[in-house]
């Protein structure tokens, strides 16, 4: 019980934190679109609507990522980041947390062979698009307002179809491997039904 009051009540705490720039891809040709896109997401945030769901959300994540991160602290203010982030971007925070999982397993200093970065493996490209060549690709809330963005822009542009967008934002458009994948890991890690 100790444990789940100072949860509760560190998220409360860090349910206030400032937010930051962030956003990300991985297409081949620009899209304007989403280039207006990042660059408005840059400069906007949202977070709880309500204090009482910000705890019961942030506890029961963050038992079940303690397995990836185990730093109390470190693991509540980037779920209060993922929440804010997805939250600002019209997204489920729990798909956003499947998402992190495939990408990078929760490794904020992930890089892949194609020089993605983050925890959602944002392609560096993006900080040039939209005139941002100083932003941090593998600080948290950058990488995490970047990925939510395009993530967003994708799922919108394919009208809603999960399959589609996350294979956009893989680059994988067509095949089906990385969107299973995501939406097998957000059913047995991520998904709530409170």
């Amino acid at each position: 019980m100790r444990s789940l009051v100072f949860f509760a009540l560190l998220a409360l705490i860090l349910i206030s934190l400032p937010s930051y720039s962030a956003t990300q891809s991985s297409a081949q040709s620009i899209d304007p679109e989403l280039r207006s896109a990042l660059k408005e997401a840059v400069s906007s945030s949202e977070s709880f609507e309500d204090k009482y769901d910000a705890q019961v959300w942030l506890v029961d994540m963050s038992a079940r990522l303690k397995r990836y991160i185990k730093n109390d602290k470190q693991r509540l203010e980037l779920l209060s980041l993922i929440h804010k982030e997805a939250s600002r971007a019209g997204l489920s925070p729990e798909l956003v947390l499947s998402v992190i999982q495939v990408e990078s397993a929760f490794d904020r200093f992930a890089l892949s062979y194609v020089g993605a970065q983050g925890y959602m493996q944002v392609m560096p490209f993006w900080k040039k698009e939209i005139g941002r060549t100083d932003d941090n690709l593998m600080h948290p809330a950058t990488n995490l307002r970047y990925g939510c963005t395009i993530l967003k822009h994708y799922l919108d542009k394919e009208k809603g179809d999960w399959i589609r967008a996350l294979a956009r934002y893989n680059g994988s458009l067509g095949r089906t491997k990385y969107p299973e994948k995501v939406m097998l890991t957000w059913e047995r890690h991520w998904f709530v039904n409170y």
